[in-house]
């Protein structure tokens, strides 16, 4: 028999099993941090970001996919792109009534809200599709919606803008023309657009604009300014788009060049 005490062995067999317990203790609060740990980041990455789900979605009445009023433009001066042409158009919804504000140059002239109206291009519309698209004769009427559906996306919209004057005297305006690869009938590239100074009541739109338009279109096709380029500088300020991208706004021959369809 052992000479060792009976008192040193159960202080031995003691120890040993605090020993296993202290480790399994340890053990558990390893895996139980490592579990919170799990835990926090799943909750972190389920939790919705400001701007997204139920409370961050457009306003009611705003078209489907569009940004609600009141949200900047985005800050590249990046352009998104609409569904395109359609074999068939319909009537697309607008902002809510009151949502959209006019903005106006020193001169003037009107201007969209760029939360209602940033614009949209055509994705059929490339710089590499440029010859048989824009630069094509007839591009433009084979893609314009018919007035039976713009129409009534103008009253709507006129309601968006507050606009009160008669309907005749303002033009359902594409910001974005179709003769820049504008798209044909998203919401965000339409907007009512008011008489310039010096309308004279009862003779339609007088919109100077137009022009503009058909002057950019000319350098793109002559290669003397890039798609994308034109495409932003009319859509920020159609009243300083020819100076943005260096097109000089002399000479008259560009005014009426061009596709005669084309119009906004």
């Amino acid at each position: 028999m052992s000479n060792v005490p009976r008192w040193a062995v159960l202080a031995a067999a003691s120890a040993a099993v605090l020993a296993v317990i202290g480790g399994c203790s340890s053990e558990s609060a390893k895996n139980d941090d490592a579990k919170g740990a799990k835990g926090a980041k799943g909750s972190s990455s389920a939790t919705p970001s400001a701007g997204s789900g139920a409370s961050g979605g457009a306003p009611s009445g705003a078209p489907s996919g569009t940004p609600p009023s009141g949200s900047p433009p985005p800050a590249d001066g990046s352009i998104p792109a609409g569904p395109g042409p359609q074999p068939a158009y319909t009537v697309q919804k607008q902002p809510a009534a009151g949502s959209c504000h006019y903005r106006f140059t020193p001169a003037k002239e009107p201007l969209p809200d760029p939360a209602c109206t940033p614009g949209a291009t055509n994705p059929k519309v490339t710089q590499a599709t440029l010859k048989t698209t824009i630069c094509r004769g007839g591009y433009t009427a084979g893609i314009r919606p018919p007035t039976n559906i713009t129409g009534r996306e103008k009253t709507a919209n006129a309601a968006s803008y507050g606009y009160k004057g008669p309907l005749r005297e303002a033009e359902y305006d594409h910001l974005i023309s179709l003769q820049l690869g504008g798209d044909p009938n998203d919401p965000r590239n339409l907007w009512v657009e008011p008489p310039s100074p010096g309308h004279k009541a009862g003779k339609g739109p007088n919109n100077p604009k137009d022009v503009v338009e058909t002057k950019l279109k000319n350098a793109i096709c002559n290669g003397k300014t890039d798609l994308v380029k034109a495409q932003r500088a009319i859509a920020r300020d159609w009243t300083s788009a020819l100076d943005a991208v260096g097109v000089t706004d002399k000479g008259a021959k560009d005014e009426t060049a061009g596709d005669p369809d084309d119009d906004g």
